[in-house]
Parts: structure tokens; C-alpha cells; sequence
């Protein structure tokens, strides 16, 4: 089914898809995001800290996007779950590639939504992969690179997010290690994440205001007076539990 509303986040790829087709829930697009890719072949440690991520990511109501290939892809979909994810497919959207992640990805058009821009049939190639990764960087919010090797099609979604101006993160790792995602913390190009709580907590804050109508609403600092109209009792709980402040007849988010 071909995607039948305008993504402004696509509008910071070089052109936009000339067509997108989807299973599952666009309601999604509308989530806070963030991208997450990594190697196909992550150590124990970087499985680890992958899952745990996306699965406090999730829990806090961001979304999480990724290319659904094997590795760390395939484990940020499966720890933000299959309900809070986007996955991107290098293929035509009637093909679960690759084969191995076939049952995550028809768990994924089930409860959450499965994105692509080639036309049903297409077959994965190496150009397409590249151009999957675009829409996967332009998708999210920013971008966490949780292990990588220097030259690696992770990388390349670094130079896409960096073309973006999309904040770069990694999760740190030994000398020897994951050398591309090192070598951008040591270039001051990439933020390591050095707390996994406090990262979640930043994007949680926002993920709060988008999912709640009423935060939406005071985010543009109305009137308390139209404020109250719409929303009513709403406005004195929320000004109690520290939400939301009033001040000269506006309403603000604290």
C-alpha cells in the first residue's frame, strides 16, 4: 500500500522517494525517533546494550528505526518491541529480507510499520541497502551507532546524519574495538553514552509532550484562559504536579 501523506523528516534526504509503500501503522511517523544501526556481527556486549536501548527507548514511548538486518538492527527492533519500531527494507515491501529476520519483520508489519521505496518484487542490491540506510537516518530524531567498523555501511549513515546535521551517538568501547564508532568520539564527531537511564530520560521528555494532546497544546504557550476551555480541570493537575507553569496569563511546559 503506497504511503499517502507527506513525511517532513524525508525532506532532509538529498530527494525524496518518489514513492513509499508501508504494512502496519503510519500512526508511528508521528512518534518521537530515533535511528539505531550498528554491525551485522555485534559482540555480546554491544547485543547487550542494543536491546537495553531500544527497550527503555520504547518504554518511555520513543519509536525506534532501523534497516531490520541481521545484528544490531534486528536486535533494536526486537528490544523496543515490535509495536514501538520502524523498519526500513532494502527490498519491495512484499518481501521480508533478509530471510532470516522473515518472522521479526511480519511481526513488525503486524504491530508496528514496515517502510520501503522499491517497487514490490525488487530484490535487495548493494545501491539499494545504501538507499535504505538514507531513509533509516532521516527518519529518526538523531542517530546511535552502537558498534561499527571503519569502513562499513554504519559509517555511511554517519556521513548521512553528519549531511543532516543530525546528533551522532555511540556507546563506548575498548582500543580495538568498534573502531569507527571510537574514532568518531575521538574526531569530537559522535557523543558516547555513558548512561543509558539518563540518554532515555532526555528523549522520554519529549516523546511525553508528542503522545500527550494537552502538553502538545501548552507547548505553544497559550492563554490560560483558552487553555482552561479546552482542557479544563486538566490544566490545575497538571500545574500541581509540576508539568506545566502559569505565569502573566500563559500557560508554558515547565
Amino acid at each position: 500500500m503506497s504511503v499517502d501523506r507527506y513525511i517532513d523528516e524525508l525532506d532532509d534526504m538529498k530527494k525524496y522517494p518518489k514513492e513509499l509503500s508501508y504494512i502496519g501503522d503510519l500512526g508511528l511517523l508521528d512518534s518521537v525517533k530515533v535511528s539505531m544501526v550498528g554491525t551485522r556481527k555485534p559482540s555480546q556486549y554491544t547485543k547487550h546494550i542494543t536491546h537495553q536501548l531500544a527497550q527503555k527507548l520504547s518504554s518511555v514511548g520513543v519509536c525506534v528505526v532501523s534497516g531490520a538486518a541481521m545484528g544490531v538492527d534486528a536486535i533494536a527492533h526486537l528490544g523496543a518491541g515490535a509495536g514501538h519500531t520502524i523498519a526500513v527494507l532494502p527490498s519491495g515491501i512484499d518481501i521480508r529480507y533478509p530471510a532470516v529476520n522473515r518472522d521479526l519483520i511480519a511481526n513488525i508489519e503486524k504491530d508496528g510499520l514496515t517502510l520501503s521505496q522499491f517497487e514490490d518484487g525488487f530484490r535487495a542490491t548493494p545501491w539499494s541497502f545504501v538507499m535504505r540506510n538514507e531513509v533509516v537516518v532521516a527518519l529518526g530524531s538523531v542517530l546511535i551507532v552502537t558498534e561499527a567498523d571503519r569502513d562499513s555501511g554504519s559509517m555511511r549513515s554517519v556521513e548521512y546524519a553528519q549531511k543532516m546535521g543530525k546528533e551522532i551517538f555511540v556507546i563506548p568501547h575498548r582500543l580495538g574495538e568498534s573502531i569507527g564508532t571510537n574514532t568518531l568520539v575521538a574526531d569530537g564527531l559522535a557523543t558516547p553514552i555513558y548512561d543509558v537511564d539518563e540518554f532515555v530520560s532526555k528523549f522520554g521528555e519529549a516523546a511525553k509532550v508528542v503522545n500527550s494532546p494537552f502538553l502538545q497544546f501548552c507547548s505553544n504557550n497559550p492563554s490560560f484562559d483558552e487553555t482552561v476551555e479546552m482542557f479544563g480541570s486538566e490544566v490545575y493537575e497538571a500545574e500541581l504536579e509540576g508539568l506545566i507553569r502559569v505565569e502573566n496569563g500563559l500557560v508554558s511546559l515547565s
